[in-house]
């Protein structure tokens, strides 16, 4: 007895079989779901925010001078006849410093006593002549009057001639020679400024209206001075203007100088800075490299949200060399990102690190 043989497939089919197997294969792999993947917290540093001075730092140039220095000039205009010291020199008090000409001003001297002379001469004249009645008491009196004056007058110039010269008004050293011998000057102008050195040193600086009204005695200093560089010294404010210059509309400011060991002379010239008093009001302040995208007044910068950093826009009142001060948009105590901000979005993971 045969058995029935199975059926062949043809060789044709084959191929059709095996391509609609791999199609199969093919199509439920790609039916499978993609898997997820959480991209890694991005790294950042932060700072918190903290209450600083709602206004800025008042700055200023300031030129160092002597505590004690007097701007010495004669009280009459003349010829300068004899200055006798230089910048530099050490002087005692009451030496001779300087001497105008003498000529025209004895010659004022004599002339204004010779007037003081005759009109005594005329006065005794004519208390005589009152006496006999000859003149009127008023005649007398216009007399009295004249001699009066005429003394007045000659004790006026005689004060003049004593203050043809200039004598030290102290121990001290001369800072400045501002004459030269031979050379006319007005009354009153400066010829020699004289200091005292152990006295110590001050820094002069003027503010606008809006600054002096912020300036108190005892208030600190900062001075930084182009001959040593790289170092602060401290000053306390001893004099505030009540009054503006006229010439600059400014209000002079006067700072005594800790000389923290180094050598200061008059001249000097260095920036001085006066930071907001602790009564003043506040606002928060961030490091500078909290703030990101910065246009005029306003900014942005990354707050951290537990593990999440959440951009959050701010309004600028004002930058220092080392904050930013925020009029709005922030609250002391909330955390910042200071480095790692320019790389993250909104809502994006972070994780703090040191």
């Amino acid at each position: 007895m045969r058995h029935p043989r199975p059926a062949r497939m043809h060789p044709r089919a084959r191929p059709r079989w095996l391509a609609g197997l791999v199609a199969g294969v093919l199509l439920a792999a790609c039916s499978r779901e993609p898997e997820t993947v959480t991209p890694a917290p991005t790294p950042v540093q932060v700072a918190t925010v903290t209450a600083g001075p709602a206004m800025p730092p008042i700055e200023a140039t300031g030129i160092i001078a002597a505590r004690d220095e007097q701007r010495l000039s004669f009280k009459v205009g003349g010829l300068v006849q004899r200055i006798a010291v230089r910048e530099g020199d050490t002087v005692r008090r009451g030496q001779l410093l300087a001497q105008l000409d003498q000529t025209e001003i004895d010659a004022q001297v004599a002339q204004a006593r010779q007037l003081a002379e005759k009109a005594e001469r005329d006065l005794a004249r004519g208390e005589s002549l009152y006496a006999d009645q000859v003149i009127p008491l008023e005649q007398l009196e216009n007399l009295r009057t004249q001699a009066e004056v005429a003394r007045a007058q000659y004790e006026a110039v005689r004060f003049n001639a004593r203050n043809a010269s200039i004598h030290a008004p102290g121990d001290g050293t001369v800072l400045r020679r501002l004459v030269e011998e031979r050379e006319n000057v007005a009354p009153g102008q400066v010829v020699l400024v004289v200091g005292r050195e152990d006295s110590g040193y001050v820094v002069r600086f003027a503010v606008a209206d809006r600054q002096v009204v912020r300036i108190r005695r005892g208030d600190p200093v900062e001075v930084r001075l182009d001959a040593w560089p790289g170092e602060t010294f401290r000053a306390t404010v001893t004099q505030v203007a009540s009054a503006a210059d006229p010439a600059t509309g400014l209000f002079p400011i006067e700072a005594q100088v800790d000389p923290n060991g180094r050598r200061l002379v008059s001249g000097l010239v260095g920036r001085v800075r006066l930071a907001p008093g602790p009564d003043e009001p506040t606002l928060p302040h961030v490091p500078l490299s909290a703030v990101i995208e910065g246009h005029g007044g306003n900014a942005a910068v990354f707050l951290v949200d537990g593990e999440v950093a959440r951009r959050r826009p701010i309004e600028v009142a004002f930058i220092t060399a080392e904050t930013v001060a925020v009029r709005a948009g922030l609250t002391v105590g909330e955390r910042v990102v200071t480095a790692g901000a320019p790389y993250l979005d909104d809502g994006d993971a972070v994780v703090v690190v040191p």
